[in-house]
């Protein structure tokens, strides 16, 4: 960390982490053997505590060494929704000594396949909701396609009534599955097969989120168990996390932030949990008053969900004591709504896949509104011209570098990419970030626009080379090129310009298109504005020009001029 960000840095907070020379699945162990009828887990009204976690994350590893064949860092697939299960699955991975492959629920069959090829996983735990897209993928032939499914139920964690509503997803009852290779969550648990011994050291692969880039292929950010121990310990160290604290997790946990913010770091520290596996306002307010909630971690589009509740007056949040997040900078009126209200300062951060969540969070003393905040525990982070790679002064805007203890070793079998992603400046590795912004007099970090071609949709990152990629698969899709174009509650949302084939030129209309997408790929990804176009930019090379045709909406302000246009 260089000197110039010192100045606001919390107080009674060291300026450097001591990582801890363990594994993961060691937290659950010590957090098990602290507080073992401490409700780790609330799910519902229903608690899972700290022993019985730790208890089932370890059948689920002794049947995943023993009946699936996972061996030491073997990739095995994440496919789930907030819940007990993916949790236990998590830690149960780890406890294989195997790597966790998180994949977002939103993803279809044709997406998941991706995962499967790219990873290498023949095992996959997920939901019997989704299992109808995991189906298709099972039995390619060794080595080419899932061989093992785990299939959980929500509902097997609900317990005891709950104080707010329980999604219909959630308390579904239990399906049956006869197709061999596949077993019931619950028939785990009942063979009571113990693992192996644990022999991940920190410098083992641990998890592999997946990014995407330029080439529209989402490739895994290969993190150790050091690298995440890192965010995960500074986030309990930053915010001065206590084993006492009741921890709101409605954040994806197949997301970084998510993950570590609502997940490992309480483990860490031995809070408790209360998991919600879909956002829903009410529910989340209600809860803040059930349980005492006293910390909430967010994203923009859902502090403004909840903000706006004409019921909110009607709960008590006295409880909460910090709120924090990322993903998306957070309106100020929103944010002195939330002051109004609470007394609080939404504390804002910023991370990527690639450094496995925070690398700047905001000092919780002294935060700054629509600010990355301050390199925090041994980052060092520069701005630097994107060409000649000179560190610009401070006010300049260029690409934004950090190097870091929780930067990713590199891209999952893909030397190219991750050749290109790092640069050496100074005898060290940095990661560059994609992203431009400037350092201001106090050493605070701000974004002001991005290098890499990249959409954010209500938080969740949208590439449009992959969504593009998808499109061309439907057959009346000549050319397409997507853009993100401003909107009112998600921030930025999705736009593909396409230029229709000459067969069903005039026959195809753009919501076919749009729910077409919307059935092929995750719905954050989907297109929710197709406008036809004759033809589509293009460089003397033959390049679409993607950023002229992203200018010139922003200049007519998405206006259609006529053409037509379909919203989703």
């Amino acid at each position: 960390m260089n000197e110039r960000h010192y100045p606001h840095w919390p107080p009674q907070v060291p300026l450097h982490l001591t990582l801890p020379r363990t594994n993961l699945f060691y937290n659950a162990e010590v957090s098990a053997a602290r507080f073992p009828d401490k409700p780790f887990i609330i799910y519902y009204g229903t608690p899972v505590t700290f022993a019985r976690f730790k208890d089932e994350a370890e059948r689920i590893a002794g049947f995943l060494q023993h009946e699936c064949g996972v061996q030491a860092g073997d990739r095995v697939l994440l496919y789930m929704q907030n819940s007990p299960q993916w949790i236990i699955a998590y830690y149960g991975i780890l406890r294989a000594n195997a790597v966790v492959v998180p994949v977002n629920p939103m993803n279809m069959s044709t997406e998941l396949a991706h995962y499967v090829e790219d990873s290498g996983a023949t095992t996959i735990i997920a939901p019997q909701c989704l299992f109808d897209n995991v189906e298709p993928l099972i039995g390619a032939g060794p080595g080419r396609g899932i061989e093992h499914v785990i299939v959980a139920t929500y509902g097997d964690y609900l317990q005891r009534p709950s104080p707010v509503t329980v999604p219909e997803f959630v308390a579904a009852p239990r399906r049956t599955f006869a197709r061999a290779g596949v077993t019931r969550w619950q028939h785990v648990l009942e063979r009571h097969i113990a693992p192996g011994p644990l022999t991940t050291g920190p410098d083992d692969l641990c998890v592999m989120p997946y990014t995407s880039g330029t080439t529209g292929r989402p490739k895994g950010c290969m993190h150790t168990h050091r690298s995440v121990m890192s965010t995960l310990l500074g986030g309990c160290v930053w915010f001065g996390s206590a084993a006492d604290g009741v921890h709101l997790s409605v954040l994806p946990f197949f997301h970084v932030t998510g993950m570590q913010g609502g997940m490992n770091s309480a483990l860490f520290s031995g809070a408790t949990i209360v998991v919600m596996s879909r956002w829903d306002r009410d529910a989340a307010a209600l809860c803040m008053q059930e349980y005492r909630i006293t910390a909430w971690q967010s994203i923009s589009t859902m502090m403004v969900d909840f903000l706006s509740n004409p019921q909110l007056g009607e709960y008590d949040l006295s409880s909460l004591s910090g709120t924090r997040g990322g993903g998306a900078a957070m309106p100020d009126a929103i944010a002195k709504k939330l002051k109004a209200l609470t007394g609080l300062d939404y504390v804002e951060g910023y991370g990527m896949s690639e450094t496995i969540a925070g690398t700047h969070i905001n000092p919780p003393h002294r935060p700054k509104p629509q600010c990355l905040g301050i390199p925090v525990f041994d980052v060092d982070s520069r701005v630097i011209d994107p060409v000649t790679l000179r560190e610009l002064p401070q006010g300049e805007t260029g690409e934004i570098v950090v190097n870091a203890p929780q930067v990713m070793r590199g891209y999952w079998r893909d030397q190219k990419a991750t050749d290109a992603v790092f640069v050496e400046l100074d005898g060290k590795r940095f990661l560059r970030t994609g992203d431009l912004g400037h350092i201001d007099e106090d050493g605070y970090f701000f974004m002001t626009d991005r290098l890499k071609r990249m959409i954010n949709a209500s938080g969740y990152k949208v590439w449009p080379a992959e969504v593009e990629a998808l499109m061309y698969r439907h057959p009346a899709i000549h050319e397409v090129c997507v853009i993100g174009v401003k909107d009112e509650k998600r921030g930025e949302t999705v736009k593909a310009f396409v230029v229709p084939d000459a067969a069903h030129a005039g026959k195809i209309g753009a919501q076919q298109i749009i729910d077409w997408a919307h059935e092929q790929m995750a719905a954050y990804k989907a297109p929710r504005i197709v406008e036809f176009v004759a033809s589509l930019p293009k460089s003397g090379s033959g390049k679409i020009l993607w950023r002229k045709l992203q200018e010139e909406d922003a200049a007519s302000n998405g206006s259609a001029d006529g053409k037509t246009q379909g919203l989703g």
